[in-house]
């Protein structure tokens, strides 16, 4: 059981928060700088999620992990920080990104860690309690830098299963400037056996769709798909599975220019060593908004399964579940943000996505939200609008184009008086959908059959929300509320 002695509703205190833009929707800690969603897993009948944390001030600086969990993807607890920097211990620099797998009934942190003096991250075990509320550490390390010269820099280790096997690889780059992941056997949680250079940009469908100096947060996940190729023909039967990746810049400080991207392709075992091959046939872009960054997913169901996979569920087909980290801003694209002063006064800084269901269908793939936050839906503001329609700072609006013929552009603006800022503005086809969430200064967009666009923005004083729609299109609308 989960401790709730020591645990909180992570959302019921958002509701009274002092900073109009802080998210009521999006459970994290009332004050502190959040980053990466790192240990998502189900295990023991509740979704854990961890994230990259610091809650001493809004900046990125001695990062610890936060920790909330939920049984039903809506009601949400917070919990005390579970790992934390140990001095002396190959996580003194900061408990980066990793993931929690349940080894053999013991839930386990598998994370980078950084020493103190610097250097390369290694990957650092901690041991968890049955409810993951706990933690040991014993600054266990399970893998250190490869011992390859091409290999210049290694981060955020992911684990997963496939033929019966468990494996992880690392995110990494090379001396040569090229992005590559590393793979190892991980028979052992204790000693990672590594296997070298996996995959890297020099692969001509990486190079085009996941572009990168460094493979930031690898994921790999078999996702649900109705077959159909990017070609429109039928595949040959081998599950889809679905990498991804944050493409890290050199220069980036936390603006990702690149952003994420994926790849789609299949996993096969390799005639000759036994280990497992990916061959990536398409990809792209996997969140559309300048805000989505560091993405984790957590595999669910009776298949091959990650690191994180649940002990006590099982589905007909895997599925993988993923959140994002959308960052405060300096503003983008017309939108206003918010400077390092400001941001320092509210004290706080980050918030992670709505969980979002992967699948691939006509060979792309399609994010959608979980359809859990249905509960959030409150009073129905509006039925059919059309044209211009105000939304609260709390609300979630679903579009549907009409039959007239050609395109329209609906757009989600901030107004006051004849001035607006432009937060979002894209085409709506006939046939299509959005839906759309707003909570405070976080915007998701989600279009059917694709994937979602996230922003932030924050509303100034006397601003109002305003969705503007085409000719022919019309909008559901409804008030955010926290269910009892």
């Amino acid at each position: 059981m989960t401790d709730l002695i020591s645990s909180a509703p992570a959302l019921a205190a958002a509701a009274t928060h002092p900073d109009p833009a802080f998210p009521r929707f999006h459970p994290r800690p009332a004050q502190g700088w959040i980053n990466d969603p790192n240990g998502i897993s189900y295990i023991n009948g509740r979704y854990h999620v961890f994230f990259q944390f610091n809650p001493e001030s809004a900046r990125h600086h001695r990062i610890q992990w936060g920790h909330v969990s939920s049984p039903d993807l809506v009601h949400w607890d917070e919990h005390p920080v579970a790992l934390r920097p140990q001095d002396g211990g190959p996580d003194e620099f900061g408990c980066w990104t990793g993931v929690v797998t349940d080894d053999g009934g013991v839930p386990t942190a598998a994370y980078s860690g950084v020493r103190g003096d610097g250097g390369h991250s290694q990957v650092v075990i901690s041991r968890g309690s049955a409810d993951l509320v706990t933690w040991e550490q014993g600054g266990h390390i399970a893998a250190s830098m490869p011992d390859d010269g091409l290999v210049t820099a290694v981060r955020d280790p992911f684990i997963f299963h496939f033929n019966g096997k468990r494996y992880a690889m690392q995110g990494a780059g090379l001396a040569n400037g090229h992005a590559a992941l590393l793979l190892y056997t991980v028979e052992d949680m204790s000693d990672w056996t590594y296997h070298g250079i996996w995959l890297t940009t020099e692969n001509p469908v990486a190079a085009t769709y996941t572009p990168a100096e460094i493979w930031e947060c690898p994921q790999l996940v078999q996702v649900p798909s109705d077959g159909v190729g990017p070609d429109g023909v039928l595949s040959d039967g081998a599950d889809t599975w679905v990498m991804m990746f944050s493409l890290w810049l050199s220069g980036d400080d936390h603006e990702h220019a690149n952003g994420v991207g994926h790849l789609i392709g299949s996993l096969v075992e390799d005639p000759s060593t036994g280990l497992p091959v990916f061959v990536p046939r398409s990809g792209g872009r996997s969140d559309l908004g300048r805000d989505f960054y560091a993405p984790q997913i957590v595999q669910l169901g009776s298949g091959s399964s990650s690191g994180s996979r649940s002990t006590s569920v099982a589905t007909p087909e895997p599925r993988a579940l993923l959140w994002g980290w959308a960052n405060e801003g300096p503003g983008r694209d017309g939108r206003r943000g918010r400077s390092q002063d400001e941001i320092d006064a509210a004290g706080w800084a980050g918030v992670l996505t709505h969980p979002r269901f992967l699948s691939v269908e006509d060979g792309a793939l399609v994010v959608a939200p979980a359809p859990e936050v249905d509960a959030y839906r409150g009073p129905v503001l509006a039925a059919g609008a059309s044209g211009a329609v105000d939304l609260p700072p709390f609300a979630e609006a679903v579009v549907t184009a009409g039959t007239v013929a050609g395109a329209g552009e609906v757009r989600l603006v901030l107004a006051a008086g004849a001035e607006q800022q432009v937060v979002f503005a894209g085409p709506l086809s006939e046939g299509e959908e959005l839906r759309i969430f707003v909570d405070a200064s976080l915007v998701e967009v989600y279009r059917k059959g694709s994937v979602a666009t996230t922003l932030r923005a924050y509303p100034a004083l006397g601003e109002e929300w305003i969705l503007e729609l085409p000719e022919g299109a019309e909008a559901d609308v409804w008030e955010l509320k926290l269910p009892e």
